[in-house]
């Protein structure tokens, strides 16, 4: 760990205890191992108390780290040999969980969170008026006289009119209230169960989204898991190519420092059983040179390990790194398809003389088996257990001086065979759905040729198989957006399956190719756009072949419905 990994933050904060004062905190956290250290001071920063204690964590914490990172070196070989280096094939089989969790899930919170309106209290009617609270209040001398007891009852007969005719009218003002509030709130319900309906049928469409996406993860999982089962048992019947797959999932397992190059390259002679490894080496500026921190009058004080213990931990670590690489292998050949290792060590580094980047291999080992299985390499120096091999290397390792190594990795993939040209005998007129499939191949190879040879790029085409394999494979040398890209030619006259994109998925991986091309004459379903999203895959349809095609100057046709008539 490096200081530039340590991130200090400084603050103050009051607090109370007879008096309100400060104080002043640093928090220190070292970022990749997310952890944090609060240090507290109760002077000002201007007394320096703080920053003293701050350098002297920090001071302690690189030392932690430069020991271990030290020790971690120099015992690369002596770690890997308590490690079991057979492969357990379970551990590599996809058994996660798909993480979605089902829509259904979330409709009782969804529909909760929608408020059903409640029915609105109505007003009450007045009271109807009765006749018999309005009768009149006769005195006796009212029914002896008819013309007062007579004003009386009309006078009487009048208030109860009038409050007749004032209840009609508040009758008739509260009914148009109370219209209001019901026809208000069966809007309201409309609108509710509009939502509700809403938020039913939308979840309807997530659960059948999320079926789909289910599906799809169960279904390239048991593909994934199938092709993990079927590289076992053709390593174990000793494949080659699942031999050169099982032995890198060996040295992808072996964990190095972070600095140290992850690059090799490996070849196996099924005839012989030997296996080429040409295995790239760290350089020594990839090494750690600080060696210890110190405060010193309140400074940190770095101290660097010495030119010449550099170099010998350069050398040390490269026949370490050799040896471990041929103690994982063999000890994981279970299947016993390798009978001896021919190791290149190859070192990416600074040419002093002309100040150019060179790759030089400066020392090459072949061992056998039965020879390697009988050493004790927890107890042997490693240079003299590689001179004592018969390895080839100058004394000085840290030297870089080249060697030629005792035996090459072939750079010629097998499966590449002469291709010929036929663009140039297209015209308008030509069906390329009607193509021969082999000349369709090849023409997929010449165009893509044309669109990568701006840049520098070449494209081999593969032996003709028909099988759905790689029909030819493009090398981009563009350093961001390039490198090995596998492509593939569907000479169609019906829709191509989503399986077929998933197979070039498949064997993007396999070749461990930065992207996949899949050309066809037809077009694809929704399918297969929609699982080639976040993937290095592109897929192009009639269209744009046509289009690609009259780009580089050729003109064609694709005509689905004569190239059926013809097949019959």
């Amino acid at each position: 760990m490096t200081k530039n990994l340590i991130q200090i933050n400084y603050r103050e904060e009051l607090f109370a205890d007879r008096f309100f004062n400060t104080k002043y905190i640093a928090e220190i956290t070292r970022h990749g191992l997310n952890d944090s250290v609060i240090l507290i001071s109760f002077d000002s920063y201007d007394n320096g108390t703080l920053k003293k204690k701050v350098k002297t964590y920090i001071s302690e914490i690189l030392n932690k780290e430069l020991t271990r990172s030290l020790s971690e070196i120099d015992n690369i070989l002596l770690d890997a040999l308590k490690i079991e280096k057979t492969l357990n094939w379970e551990q590599f089989k996809d058994k996660s969980v798909f993480g979605i969790l089902p829509p259904e899930e979330e409709l009782d919170k969804l529909l909760s969170g929608i408020k059903k309106p409640k029915e609105p209290k109505y007003i009450q009617l007045p009271k109807k008026p009765e006749s018999l609270h309005f009768q009149p209040k006769l005195s006796f001398f009212d029914s002896i006289i008819k013309s007062k007891k007579d004003v009386k009852i009309e006078q009487a007969y009048k208030l109860f009119e009038d409050a007749l005719e004032n209840w009609k009218i508040k009758s008739s003002q509260v009914d148009e209230k109370n219209q209001t509030l019901k026809e208000k709130f069966q809007q309201e319900i409309l609108i509710y169960e509009t939502q509700i309906e809403k938020i039913k049928r939308e979840n309807l469409e997530k659960i059948k989204k999320w079926k789909n996406q289910k599906a799809d993860f169960i279904l390239m999982q048991d593909e994934t898991n199938a092709k993990i089962d079927s590289i076992r048992e053709l390593y174990l019947s000793l494949n080659t190519s699942s031999v050169i797959e099982y032995c890198d999932m060996v040295l992808k397992k072996s964990i190095y420092p972070e600095s140290f190059p992850k690059d090799y390259e490996i070849e196996y002679y099924p005839d012989s059983k030997i296996l080429i490894v040409d295995y790239s080496l760290p350089s020594i500026e990839q090494l750690p040179t600080l060696s210890e921190v110190r405060v010193i009058k309140g400074e940190i004080k770095e101290y660097h390990i010495s030119d010449a213990q550099i170099s010998k931990m350069f050398d040390n670590t490269i026949y370490n790194i050799t040896l471990r690489t041929i103690h994982e292998l063999f000890e994981a050949d279970i299947a016993n398809a390798i009978d001896a290792i021919s190791f290149n060590g190859w070192v990416n580094a600074i040419n002093e003389a002309n100040g150019n980047h060179e790759s030089n291999c400066i020392l090459s080992i072949q061992v056998k088996k039965v020879e390697f299985i009988e050493i004790n390499l927890s107890k042997v120096e490693p240079k003299a257990c590689f001179k004592n091999l018969k390895g080839v290397g100058s004394s000085k390792l840290y030297g870089l001086t080249a060697i030629q190594p005792i035996l090459q990795i072939s750079r010629a993939d097998k499966r590449f065979t002469n291709h010929y040209a036929i663009a140039d005998s297209i015209d308008s007129s030509t069906n390329l759905a009607s193509m021969d499939w082999k000349d369709f191949e090849h023409l997929i190879r010449e165009v893509f040729e044309k669109e990568f040879s701006s840049n520098g790029g070449e494209v081999k085409v593969t032996r003709a198989s028909r099988d759905g394999g790689v029909d030819a494979i493009a090398f981009d040398p563009d350093p961001i957006r390039g490198g090995k890209i596998v492509i593939q030619a569907k000479r169609y006259t019906n829709t191509v399956s989503v399986s077929a994109v998933r197979d070039l998925y498949g064997t993007v991986m396999s070749e461990g190719a930065t992207k996949g091309i899949l050309v066809t004459t037809a077009d694809y379903g929704p399918d297969s756009y929609d699982f080639v999203k976040g993937k290095p895959l592109t897929i192009m349809n009639g269209a744009n072949l046509l289009y690609l095609l009259e780009k580089h100057g050729y003109k064609a046709r694709i005509d689905i419905k004569e190239a059926k008539e013809n097949m019959t």
